[in-house]
């Protein structure tokens, strides 16, 4: 029986907005993204604010999430020109509201006007303290910079700050990956993200792979590096609370935990994803095609997907099961009363017996 998902009312909205300009590909990310030309990011701005008005918010947002490409590339004013056009759309403000920054991009000015308009959180992709794995990475930034941008925005008053980091590196050691993990403690982020290296097909990295100029670590060799993650984090206050992201007490990305409940959120610019009123749609990651349908006042979503209960109970369990608190088995019934339970349940039962997952209590 196909029943589409109902729009969820009765809780708060999440925004995604995404901001696609680079000074420069990185190595091992396949994320859309365009060169920071001043004429484009003007059309960029100037679409972004139209496309707010072509589908505004129906109801409070709860948090906010600026990704790209590289959110801290644009000029502080154009970040306020951004973040002016959302806040009109508001009807209370967000009780998080993160913003990507590289750290080659962390200025007092633009962080200065980030929090002056509510922004909550800060988080910046370091990757490594090392040089050598940084360059191996293609990153533009230096270890120098990286300190340089945590003092700036603690400097300005910034509370809440996420560090990313990324293991299974060529030419990483254990040790290496351990001693990574203890500088970026030694700064006081209030989070830390810790990410696998993976190798997506169309990068630089998966290039060399192919070419055997680079070697990539096996399963169990990157499973080493993780449970390093896990033993250094949660020794040093930060618990884990999801497969890649560790936290201090209070300081989980709420952003984060509404899209693995599979909520609802908006999002906007080229190439971000949508999950909004039982669809769930992607902007097309092109500047210029995006920005066709924006300018005739015709949004375009592809890969347009109408949601139904079973498909929104699945992914609610899958990735709910990304976080350490689990799923609540009883609060998914009562959400999709419609869905067939009892496979579900089974295959859940066969599950524990294997000991692969904990039931306890539902």
């Amino acid at each position: 029986m196909f029943v589409q998902a109902k729009a969820v009312t009765n809780i708060a909205l999440g925004v995604y907005l995404h901001i696609p300009f680079c000074a420069r590909h990185c190595d091992f990310c396949n994320f859309y993204q365009e060169s920071p030309e001043r004429g484009l990011i003007g059309r960029y701005l100037k679409g972004l604010e139209t496309e707010l008005l072509l589908r505004p918010l129906d109801r409070p947002v709860e948090t906010v999430f600026w990704g790209g490409g590289t959110p801290g590339l644009l000029p502080a004013n154009d970040l306020k020109r951004l973040g002016m056009a959302l806040k009109s759309q508001f009807s209370t403000a967000p009780a998080e509201w993160t913003v990507e920054m590289a750290p080659s991009t962390v200025k007092a000015d633009k962080i200065e006007a980030l929090l002056e308009m509510g922004v909550t959180r800060i988080s910046m992709g370091v990757q490594s303290f090392n040089e050598a794995r940084l360059e191996a990475l293609g990153r533009t930034h230096s270890r120098k910079q990286v300190v340089q941008a945590i003092e700036t925005i603690r400097s300005v008053g910034c509370k809440n700050l996420n560090l990313d980091m990324i293991f299974g590196i060529p030419g990483q050691s254990l040790e290496a990956w351990r001693d990574d993990l203890n500088e970026a403690i030694g700064f006081g982020p209030e989070h830390l993200s810790t990410y696998c290296l993976t190798f997506e097909e169309d990068t630089a990295l998966w290039i060399k792979l192919q070419k055997g100029a680079t070697k990539r670590f096996s399963d169990d060799e990157e499973a080493a590096f993780y449970e390093v993650s896990m033993d250094v984090l949660e020794g040093a206050g930060y618990p884990q609370y999801e497969i890649s992201n560790f936290a201090q007490p209070g300081y989980a990305c709420l952003h984060n935990r509404q899209t693995w409940k599979m909520q609802e959120w908006i999002g906007y610019g080229p190439s971000a994803s949508s999950q909004f009123k039982g669809l769930r749609w992607m902007n097309p990651p092109s500047i210029d095609r995006w920005l066709e349908g924006v300018e005739a006042g015709q949004l375009i979503e592809e890969d347009r997907v109408i949601l139904d209960s079973n498909i929104l109970a699945a992914d609610s369990l899958i990735f709910g099961l990304r976080m350490n608190e689990g799923v609540d088995l009883a609060q998914l019934k009562d959400r999709f009363s419609t869905v067939n339970w009892l496979p579900i349940e089974v295959r859940i039962g066969h599950w524990n017996q294997a000991g692969l997952i904990v039931l306890n209590e539902g």
